[in-house]
């Protein structure tokens, strides 16, 4: 028999209205023996109809989302929709306060935590009850995630390759109504425990995006989450009104294969030879890295795997040993 959740809700999450409040898990720490991990949530429901989940802040240091989120839940009226709306713009809660990609309690990744435990880490037990209070009550779900810290990307919204056609099919459609200036199917070099996964694996209708990164927002890219959190709820059946495309377009990319990840075999100074949204050919050089424990030593040289466009990059001047240097998506 499955346990309960140790979260409980602070507001209802079927009447109808604006409801702000909390999912409260108990915490029992050295500076509050009796506290809580408060983690806000905001719902909006309007009589039957679809129901949408849309979360942010699934790594702590990624704003994009955050920022649309906070500002949706604060601007978005229950006679405006038909059917509800479920915010949760900071699902890894401890890690946006510390603005860290995991969560300062546990080291929890939030995104490789799932389905969670309901008596396991604090991290865990939020999976846990996003995973079997929330999602089941989702129609579609919309997870907004950029680089963080460490990476940063061009803007695109993006699907997965699904076993299930029809349920792919859903997701694209999601996916391209969003409206962000690229769109992706992505390709993930380790799915298990990802909210995706869960969440495709539950056969919802489910989209995710990169819209930057670098560990802060610009105003461009806090209007193309914005844009796309609102086309997703017109496309849903959610909220009334048509679908605003991307000024510049939208541009289909695809990730056919691990190719198009490259990886550095060098820790030291990052020299970025190509920028994000540029395109390359096969062999081109794309990065230098130098040795930073003493002068006159020659970088070590990088070259594109594969033609294609820069989706993301390596964000802070120095590397490490196996982190991700370049992606390069291929344009359909």
């Amino acid at each position: 028999m499955t346990k309960p959740s140790p979260i409980s809700p602070t507001i209802p999450l079927d009447q109808d209205g604006i409801h702000h409040g909390f999912l409260k898990l108990p915490y029992s720490r050295d500076d509050s023996a009796w506290g809580a991990v408060m983690i806000p949530i905001t719902v909006v429901r309007n009589g039957n109809g679809p129901t949408a989940l849309l979360t942010g802040g699934n790594h702590g240091d990624e704003y994009e989302g955050l920022v649309s989120l906070f500002k949706l839940a604060e601007s978005l009226s229950a006679g405006e929709i038909t059917g509800r709306v479920i915010i949760l713009p900071a699902m890894n809660y401890p890690a946006f306060r510390s603005a860290s990609r995991t969560s300062p309690i546990d080291a929890g990744n939030m995104n490789r935590s799932f389905p969670g435990k309901p008596d396991g880490t604090v991290t865990q037990k939020i999976a846990d009850y996003i995973f079997r209070y929330l999602v089941p009550e989702a129609d579609i779900v919309l997870d907004i995630h950029s680089g963080g810290k460490t990476l940063d990307f061009i803007p695109f919204a993006a699907a997965h390759v699904l076993p299930d056609k029809e349920q792919e099919a859903r997701c694209v459609a999601a996916m391209k109504a969003f409206g962000a200036p690229y769109s992706m199917m992505m390709l993930e070099l380790d799915a298990v425990g990802m909210f995706d996964t869960v969440v495709e694996e539950a056969g919802k209708t489910f989209v995710t995006t990169e819209l930057g990164g670098g560990g802060s927002t610009t105003a461009e890219r806090v209007a193309i989450a914005d844009r796309g959190v609102r086309n997703i709820l017109i496309h849903a059946g959610i909220l009334k009104g048509e679908i605003e495309p991307s000024p510049t377009g939208t541009t289909m990319l695809d990730m056919p294969d691990d190719r198009c990840f490259v990886a550095s075999e060098a820790s030291g100074l990052y020299e970025p030879c190509v920028d994000l949204g540029d395109m390359v050919k096969e062999g081109d050089l794309i990065a230098r890295i130098y040795d930073v424990e003493r002068t006159g030593t020659p970088p070590r040289e990088y070259y594109a795997p594969r033609a294609g466009i820069v989706s993301c990059r390596h964000f802070q001047g120095l590397i490490k040993t196996g982190d991700c240097l370049i992606v390069i998506a291929e344009v359909l």
